[in-house]
Order: structure tokens, then sequence, then C-alpha cells
């Protein structure tokens, strides 16, 4: 909604590009089920609006989610989900949706959520620019233990 979650992709996308790895970012105003057909791994970065709703540009591609009911065993995702605790029953909601979503298609979460709080006085982005590196390790290791079997 305010351009938060792209420029937090964004500075990702410099981060994991500066350490030899291929990153595509894909506004999520385009997609839908389809975009996690060929596998991989994935990095979701949403805010939360509302209620504890995904994001307006959101909206269209997490109901497509749910309609379509994609089988997503190959997929292994991270989330970084943006909110504000003094929301706090909303807190975060719109990454906690998608994670939930995510995994009842059959997609695997490698680590923990990044769940960043906007009252805390922190950037969005130097937060998730630390938070990605010890990510991509584990990711790595998750990709190379399923590929063993």
């Amino acid at each position: 909604m305010t351009g938060t979650a792209e420029m937090v992709a964004q500075e990702v996308q410099t981060v994991l590009e500066a350490s030899g790895h291929s990153v595509t970012v894909r506004m999520m105003d385009d997609l839908d089920a389809g975009v996690f057909q060929p596998g991989g791994t994935f990095l979701v970065c949403t805010s939360t609006y509302g209620q504890g709703d995904v994001p307006d540009n959101a909206q269209e591609f997490f109901a497509s989610l749910e309609r379509e009911r994609p089988e997503l065993s190959a997929v292994c995702y991270g989330l970084i989900a943006l909110g504000d605790k003094t929301y706090k029953d909303t807190f975060c909601e719109g990454g906690t949706r998608f994670d939930n979503l995510l995994t009842e298609l059959g997609a695997h979460r490698v680590g923990e959520m990044l769940r960043h709080d906007a009252s805390s006085g922190t950037l969005p982005e130097e937060v998730a620019a630390q938070w990605i590196v010890p990510w991509v390790e584990i990711a790595e290791t998750s990709v190379q233990e399923s590929e063993r079997g």
C-alpha cells in the first residue's frame, strides 16, 4: 500500500545478488497461483492492511491461491511480514495469512518468518537485509537435503 514491501524486497535482492544469487522481484499485482508452478524457492514480502488483510495489490493473487488450490510440495518459501504492533490483534496478519495458506497447499516454510514492527524505530529494509543472510543459508541447506531424498 505504501511501497514499503517493495523497498524491502529490493534491498533483499541487492544483498542476495551481491552474494552471487539470482533474484527476480515480482509485484503481486499481476501474479496468480501459476507463479509457483515451476517449484523452487520463493520469498514472500507483504504488509498487513485494514483488519489483518493482505494489501490491495495482493488480494487477487491470494484469492487465486484459495480458489485454484495448487499442489505446492515443490515449493520452499520464506516470509517477511510487515506490520505495526500498535494494532495488536492484526500485527503481521497479512504475512500470517500467506504462511497458513502456503503451508496448507503443501509448500514448506524455511526458517522463521521475519515479523517487522513499524513502531519499533528500526528500518524494515535494514532488518530484512540482516535476516536474509542466515535465511538463505538455511534455504540452501533445506534444498540440498530435499534433493538427496
